[in-house]
């Protein structure tokens, strides 16, 4: 199981994006919100690696001190090919990348064996995930009933995810 290091939204912009969850899952197609653990929520993730030290949380509170940060969340965006990935973009500020950067430089040292490239400062596309495993087929439904306007929102912390353990740490708050 990865870890990772995540933006989490304010309240009023998580529940925006968990109604895109909710309109898919209404509609009977996959959704986040099929997965009822109670750490799962919207997030944007900043850092994945096979392993993060919980030694990173001082450094990243240092991270976590540009928070809360305005966002923009826009378009819908889709990642691969015979099983689909659903998304929404956030617009890459420059804020945004430079708190991307901050924990980049902050966090490398404390993954093992070090990030993913995709996570990696300039291969990074910052989104938000809808849903995952969505046939092809299935696609032109989901973009009917997903929301289209531009959500403007707030990050409100960085959280540590270690998906062995299934535990979160919640840093900035």
């Amino acid at each position: 199981m990865a870890h990772s290091i995540e933006l989490i939204f304010d309240e009023a912009t998580d529940d925006a994006l968990r109604r895109d969850w909710t309109a898919l899952a209404e509609a009977g197609l996959p959704s986040q919100a099929r997965h009822r653990s109670p750490t799962n929520r919207p997030h944007v993730t900043l850092a994945v690696s096979e392993r993060i030290s919980a030694s990173v949380d001082g450094e990243l509170a240092e991270a976590a001190r540009s928070l809360p940060m305005p966002c923009r969340i826009g378009a819908v965006m889709v990642f691969g090919r015979r099983s689909l990935t659903v998304v929404r973009l956030v617009i890459p500020s420059e804020p945004l990348l430079r708190l991307h950067r901050d924990v980049h430089e902050r966090s490398i040292g404390h993954q093992d064996p070090g990030p993913f490239p995709h996570a990696l400062p300039g291969q990074w596309t910052p989104h938000v995930t809808v849903c995952r495993r969505l046939p092809p087929g299935d696609l032109p439904a989901a973009l009917e009933v997903l929301g289209g306007d531009d959500v403007a929102g707030t990050f409100a912390a960085l959280r540590r995810w270690d998906g062995d353990a299934r535990i979160d740490t919640v840093i900035g708050v």
